[in-house]
């Protein structure tokens, strides 16, 4: 494996802007990661078109060991110019290139390393950051039918495996009240915006309910149409991340068990559970494999959660992070450690040998 052919392919990647809004961008992106995949694999990835999302898969008929990542990213396009790709110091920086462009760099040159891709599958999804909504059952179908799945998100803080994610749901509160004068007669007003401040604070009361590792947050809110009209609709964008199903579940019951305050006042819950949590267990087996191949490797459990969390929840066992090593995701400071790519991409290598000698 050769550092500066996977900085070259790297850039490549992180230079075709993919923001996951833009479906015309992600599918620009999948042809160049179909390109760059076929180039080292020596086969063709089956392009798969759901309500215009593109999404790639290499080997989907008998898989062994399914690896699972994504092409889009939250950066809107235009990105480019404000956060250029970059090599200074022995970091390289970009728009996904965290989350998780290298990721993809590292798992076609893992797999061109192999004699046989035989028994593997890889899915490059162009939803993810957005929820899967399109990919979700191509995910769920491959992974009841793998024996392990290892998902190429970036690493957690130094290089860390993330052998646990917390579920995730997302709710919206739309209130609907009525408009009046907010000068002349704001008695016949129903006021939209006082009830969505009463549903504010009970998001606090819910994620005390729900237990120990629970956050429930508000997080976008609107209301009204003018200054001086009282607000006839408000919505609020709620995100939950829970530990268990048990406190997914609750959430989810309290959540739908809201009630106005406001007298005429009236509530409408939308949106659910997505992703189910990653349990540790779920991990266990695959990172004592990874740490006998690497023996100073950590797992932790973080609260953002990705489609290993899909991968768990149908039961085949799933290890995450296996990606890129840096820090910034989402964020101005996205950045990868160039001196990691080669071992990252060595110790995948050596997971996927191992676990395809195992059948």
């Amino acid at each position: 494996m050769n550092q500066q052919s996977m900085l070259a392919d790297l850039r490549e990647l992180v230079t075709c802007e993919s923001f996951s809004a833009d479906l015309d961008a992600v599918a620009r992106s999948a042809e160049l990661v179909a390109a760059q995949g076929t180039r080292l694999l020596g086969t063709a990835p089956d392009a798969i078109v759901i309500d215009g999302v593109t999404h790639l898969l290499w080997g989907r008929e008998t898989p062994v060991v399914l690896i699972v990542g994504h092409h889009d990213t939250v950066w809107p396009l235009g990105s480019l110019a404000s956060h250029p790709w970059t090599v200074s110091d022995g970091i390289a920086r970009g728009p996904g290139i965290f989350d998780m462009k290298a990721g993809l760099v590292q798992t076609f040159h893992a797999l061109a390393g192999l004699p046989s891709l035989d028994g593997v599958a890889v899915l490059i999804t162009g939803d993810e950051e957005v929820g899967s909504l399109t990919s979700r059952v191509l995910i769920e179908e491959l992974a009841r039918r793998s024996t392990a799945a290892l998902v190429l998100e970036a690493s957690a803080d130094g290089g860390a495996l993330k052998t646990g994610r917390k579920g995730t749901s997302g709710y919206e509160i739309v209130v609907h009240g009525r408009a009046a004068h907010s000068g002349l007669e704001p008695e016949k007003g129903i006021n939209a915006a006082v009830e969505i401040a009463h549903q504010i604070l009970a998001m606090e009361r819910i994620q005390e309910r729900a237990g120990a590792g629970t956050t429930v947050t508000p997080t976008l809110l609107a209301a009204g149409s003018s200054s001086n009209t009282v607000p006839a609709q408000a919505r609020l964008s709620v995100d939950v991340r829970v530990p268990t199903v048990a406190a997914q579940q609750r959430v989810d019951e309290l959540m739908r068990g809201l009630t106005a305050i406001v007298p005429g006042a009236r509530l409408e819950i939308e949106g659910g559970p997505n992703r189910p949590p990653l349990d540790p267990a779920s991990s266990a087996r695959l990172f004592e494999l990874a740490r006998s191949l690497s023996p100073g490797l950590r797992g932790v459990t973080v609260g953002g959660a990705s489609d290993g969390n899909f991968t768990a929840g149908v039961g085949c066992p799933t290890l995450d992070g296996l990606g890129a090593v840096g820090g910034g995701a989402h964020a101005d400071d996205e950045h990868i450690v160039i001196s990691e790519l080669v071992p990252r991409t060595e110790l995948l290598a050596a997971l996927i040998g191992a676990l395809l000698s195992r059948g």
